[in-house]
């Protein structure tokens, strides 16, 4: 007994020394998710924090958010506060769908391709997807799947569903989604924007958010966060209520509805309150294009697609690759055709960049 006491661990509730497990120098080009929370977002919790507040979203933060998402988006707007992205794309979705319902969306649309079937198992909810030469749907390529509404043998197109900025790092200009939102609404279909890196396309456009969402047409959006600074969390925006039945309970049935909704509010607002999300989005697209002017200058390296956002996709030998991914991390976004993807952080500095590209030159001079 004597023995087993001696080597039983300390109790955790005894620790008392906090440890980093990693080396905060060390930064890469995987994903913007790879990157910390901002400084000014973990004073924002640090802030919210003491004392308490109503559970499940009456506090005073999410009502405070209320009125700062109404500023940005217009007086009809309703935020709901959620975990996560793929939580916020089934919870729109899903409030503007019937059980036999169906989404046209893009190919390469992170609902189908990234979400690990989560709006086919959770939503129950039909992709219908399109080939796009750039991540960008128009209404002729709409056109492709929006039949069928009274073939019961199909499921029936209801919501477009667009992403800005796109999958491959493209931008719409407003009057593109607005095509698209009259296309759409005029077959009785409705618009949901995944607006996972919607910042960064706010701050390349250099328009307010509501140019390209509610003057445009938009019904419904999905707020990313975590990509542009948070530490966790999303947002439902509802743009057009009319529309949108019973989002409260849709987003509880989803597993979304935080009980301590005000750390989630609190990022939210300290994005929103000043020019937070646009600062950190336009330094990380600046650190992309800066990537990408780079990139260009290397023999070898072909860049795909436009870079508009905070996203470079380059062509390049797969085992240039293989060696640069042992130095900085980043993802292959078709091995077989040697794609790769390199994606900036609000805390990507022009020494990370330099450095990777330095890399990127010696590893393609062998």
């Amino acid at each position: 007994m004597a023995d087993r006491e001696a080597i039983t661990p300390e109790p955790v509730s005894a620790r008392t020394d906090a440890r980093r497990h990693h080396d905060p120098e060390v930064r890469g080009f995987a994903s913007d998710n790879y990157a910390g929370a901002h400084p000014e977002v973990l004073a924002a919790l640090a802030l919210a924090n003491g004392g308490h507040q109503v559970a499940y979203g009456g506090d005073d933060y999410t009502g405070h958010l209320q009125h700062l998402v109404r500023e940005h988006f217009g007086p009809k707007a309703e935020v709901y506060p959620v975990f996560n992205g793929t939580g916020a794309n089934v919870v729109s979705l899903q409030a503007v769908t019937d059980r036999w319902g169906a989404v046209i969306c893009a190919a390469s649309a992170h609902i189908n391709v990234d979400e690990g079937g989560a709006p086919e198992r959770v939503g129950s909810l039909k992709l219908l997807t399109v080939d796009t030469p750039d991540g960008k749907l128009t209404p002729e390529l709409i056109d492709r799947q929006a039949f069928g509404w009274e073939d019961e043998h199909r499921a029936m197109p209801q919501v477009v569903s667009v992403t800005q900025s796109t999958e491959l790092g493209t931008l719409y200009t407003p009057d593109e989604i607005r095509a698209i939102c009259d296309h759409a609404h005029e077959r009785g279909m409705r618009v949901h924007l995944d607006g996972a890196r919607i910042a960064n396309a706010a701050a390349a456009l250099d328009l307010p958010v509501r140019a390209f969402t509610t003057d445009a047409g938009v019904d419904i959006l999905s707020f990313g966060g975590t990509k542009n600074g948070m530490l966790f969390g999303e947002a439902v925006i509802v743009l057009d209520p009319s529309g949108v039945r019973h989002m409260k309970h849709v987003r509880k049935l989803s597993m979304q509805l935080s009980s301590k909704m005000r750390f989630v509010s609190a990022q939210l607002e300290a994005l929103l309150a000043g020019d937070l999300w646009l600062r950190s989005a336009r330094h990380s697209n600046a650190m992309a294009r800066r990537l990408a002017d780079g990139v260009r200058t290397v023999d070898g390296v072909e860049i795909l697609y436009p870079v508009q956002a905070n996203g470079v996709f380059a062509k390049l030998p797969n085992d240039v690759s293989e060696r640069l991914q042992k130095r900085y991390r980043f993802y292959f976004w078709d091995e077989a055709a040697g794609e790769v993807r390199w994606m900036c952080s609000f805390d990507t500095t022009e020494g990370d960049v330099d450095g990777f590209l330095a890399a990127l030159r010696e590893e393609m001079a062998k």
